[in-house]
């Protein structure tokens, strides 16, 4: 995949955020994708289990700003930091995490793995993040 490749599909990941649009967020996915956002929790599986999850943790989202920095990529994994921050049941909150995808031949991905941080309140980012 190339850098350009792994970008746009942030871009439309975030769009897809920033929307709160469970059909966009799980068209970027294979059939089969392995969604894991927690390291100790079982995976969602497969568009429906994104499209199902996307639906649920959105559900209580507002005024979502999606950033994400210069992504790295070798072969057909990438990695990128995000930065997003959003009202979640009526509070300001800013998460920060990194993404770990394996994108397929057409540009989907059927493996993500993520980790965040989640703070109280708007932060921005760090002079210097995301490049």
């Amino acid at each position: 995949m190339a850098t350009e490749q792994i970008q746009a599909w942030l871009d439309r990941y975030g769009r897809a955020w920033e929307e709160r649009d469970a059909d966009a967020a799980a068209a970027l996915f294979t059939a089969d994708a392995v969604y894991r956002e927690q390291p100790y929790d079982e995976p969602y599986r497969g568009r429906e289990g994104v499209h199902a999850y996307w639906s649920r943790v959105t559900a209580t989202q507002s005024d979502i700003r999606f950033r994400a920095g210069r992504a790295v990529g070798s072969g057909a994994h990438a990695a990128a930091e995000w930065w997003v921050t959003l009202r979640n049941e009526g509070a300001d909150v800013t998460l920060a995490g990194e993404f770990f995808l394996v994108f397929d031949e057409s540009g989907l991905v059927r493996e993500l793995r993520e980790y965040w941080h989640f703070h109280p309140g708007i932060v921005e980012p760090p002079a210097g993040w995301g490049e």
